[in-house]
């Protein structure tokens, strides 16, 4: 598929069928795009914890009422001591490398045949003590990832986008 056409299809998932099983080919394909992706100095901070079971998925209703019943939900998190620190020591790219990882991960698994949902409404200290994650680590994202229920589609709002000209500035 194209990767335009591949961009305009993957959409924010708000139901899934939650007995229906992510093959573990297609959930190593997505995890494989994850380890693929870029990192500052390749680095490479992060560290993805696959959520399956039963109780992991209980403990993630519990961190936020954004999940919407996929059978996976990958926590991305990454260690605060391996991440690149920008010059003057105010900055490191922790967040944003655990977020490329994350969307290669997104967009993988809409080339997989499989529908995601990032969830942000949640507590991040929260998830790190609920995941027992070492102390070092911050989670930046959970990923619902799954087969989309029967008859769900996009929101409304998913194709409209602002003009180029108010997203793109040239100098």
């Amino acid at each position: 598929m194209d990767f335009i056409e591949l961009a305009k299809k993957r959409y924010s998932c708000k139901k899934f069928q939650p007995d229906k099983e992510v093959e573990q080919e297609k959930l190593d394909r997505v995890l494989l795009a994850g380890q693929l992706a870029p990192t500052a100095k390749n680095s490479q901070p992060q560290h993805v914890y696959v959520l399956k079971s039963e109780t992991a998925l209980k403990l993630v209703d519990e961190l936020t009422p954004c999940r919407y019943g996929a059978p996976v939900v990958l926590a991305v998190a990454y260690n605060k001591t391996q991440c690149f620190t920008y010059p003057g020591d105010k900055y490191d790219s922790g967040a944003e490398d655990a977020t490329i990882v994350a969307t290669h991960m997104m967009l993988a698994a809409a080339d997989a045949g499989l529908d995601s949902c990032w969830l942000n409404l949640f507590d991040p200290d929260k998830a790190a003590e609920a995941l027992e994650l070492p102390a070092d680590e911050t989670v930046v994202m959970l990923l619902d990832v799954g087969y989309g229920a029967e008859g769900v589609r996009p929101l409304p709002n998913h194709e409209k986008t602002k003009p180029m000209e108010e997203l793109v500035s040239y100098r």
